[in-house]
């Protein structure tokens, strides 16, 4: 599971499929044992076009997948050099700066910071020929970039920077972009060149040449760029996403994409393109409705611990976001929280009380889905508070801390996410 990049055959119910010609989209995700759609829509198995690089032969069709490695995360590297404490006093965190800002592209440095337990980044290349980057694969952004050969920022210096003198295929523009940081603004152009994602050719791609980046503390980033994974309505400068060409020109078997982030120490992360990885979801998947086509935001219908509600008792909303680590919960209820684990003001528990410790619960959907203690560590409570915006109601951010218990789907053809339990 995991390994190189590439584009695999995939068990697939058996459609029937056009080689050529315009064909009929799928409007859902074909379930052969019930005869109908996801969404519940008793039909016949859906015609589509596909291009003849992802032709079925006896039920199999092709995805793609990227693999993504971990690596030190900003905040381990800020320690060792002793500027944690400095940047934190200079730039208090406050996750909800990343939905919920002054400017409508504001995209926070911070959440790429606390990148404490998990350090998933993928690569990415731009340009003819290939210039590689790497990447945070991030549902909770719409755009993508990298820095240039333009950018004289310190923390362009020791990054991959693309030179669009060296692309045959790279087209330029008198556009610029702007995206706000709490630490200040990653500013650039906007350009077209080819961009591949796990051997997809995604030709003409729009996506930033960073030409300032904020603070001496972007050095320190282990990874390039950004490449956002979320919908179109939230892009800066309206800049068509990465997956929406690939959906567009049908580049991808399927309008969806997976998503498996490994647990302590272990190998096989990734991101899968246009598939759904049938050896991940033999506990069943469960599909969740997204409320709004923005971020991937979906309803949740309470927090629990120990069969008790301690938040959310009337509903809330939450994000499915794989550039944030942790959980990020509304101040008003982490003081819940850590009185429920028997936590300190800070968050921090006792190391040999962590194994005994509930799960917490959390209701989607009308169904409780579960994340357990672990340590990896740390003796603190993966949980961050965040202050949000009166008028935006009560937000809560399912970061990496959640994700790594479930394989997560994020369909596009029915706007749903997909859950499967991984133990």
């Amino acid at each position: 599971m995991g390994g190189d990049t590439t584009c695999s055959l995939l068990p697939w119910p058996r459609l029937p499929v056009a080689r050529t010609g315009p064909g009929v989209p799928a409007k859902g995700l074909w379930d052969e044992a019930r005869g109908k759609h996801s969404a519940g829509v008793p039909t016949s198995p859906p015609q589509r076009h596909v291009p003849a690089w992802l032709w079925v032969t006896g039920g199999l069709l092709s995805a793609c997948r990227v693999p993504l490695r971990r690596g030190k995360s900003l905040r381990q590297s800020l320690q060792e050099h002793g500027l944690l404490q400095h940047y934190l006093k200079q730039h208090p965190y406050n996750p909800a700066t990343k939905y919920f800002a002054t400017s409508a592209s504001a995209e926070p440095l911070q959440n790429y910071m606390d990148v404490s337990m998990n350090e998933y980044f993928g690569t990415i290349s731009i340009g003819s020929p290939a210039q590689e980057f790497t990447v945070i694969f991030d549902t909770g952004s719409s755009n993508l970039w990298v820095p240039s050969v333009y950018c004289s920022s310190p923390a362009c210096t020791n990054h991959n920077r693309f030179n669009p003198a060296d692309s045959s295929t790279y087209v330029g523009t008198n556009d610029s972009v702007e995206i706000a940081y709490g630490t200040g603004s990653m500013t650039g152009i906007l350009g077209y060149d080819t961009v591949t994602v796990a051997n997809i050719e995604v030709l003409n791609q729009i996506f930033g040449l960073a030409e300032t980046e904020p603070g001496d503390f972007f050095y320190y980033m282990p990874f390039d760029g950004i490449l956002g994974l979320a919908f179109p309505s939230i892009a800066s400068s309206g800049a068509t996403p990465v997956f929406d060409n690939m959906m567009k020109e049908g580049l991808v078997a399927q309008d969806l994409f997976s998503v498996y982030l490994s647990g302590n120490g272990e190998s096989g992360s990734f991101v899968l393109f246009g598939g759904i990885d049938s050896s991940y979801t033999t506990n069943g998947i469960s599909w969740i409705p997204l409320s709004a086509e923005t971020y991937w935001q979906i309803t949740m219908d309470s927090v629990s611990i120990g069969g008790q509600v301690v938040a959310c008792s009337a509903g809330c909303q939450a994000i499915v976001d794989t550039g944030t680590s942790l959980l990020a919960v509304p101040n008003s209820a982490l003081n819940n929280l850590l009185s429920a684990f028997g936590a300190s003001s800070n968050g921090q528990v006792s190391c040999e009380a962590v194994s005994s410790l509930p799960d917490v619960v959390f209701y989607l959907n009308g169904q409780g889905f579960p994340v357990p203690p672990s340590s990896n560590g740390y003796c603190s409570l993966a949980f961050q508070g965040m202050n949000i915006p009166t008028e935006s109601g009560e937000l809560w951010i399912l970061g990496d801390v959640f994700i790594r218990e479930y394989y997560v789907i994020f369909n596009r053809a029915n706007n749903m996410v997909g859950l499967s339990p991984l133990s």
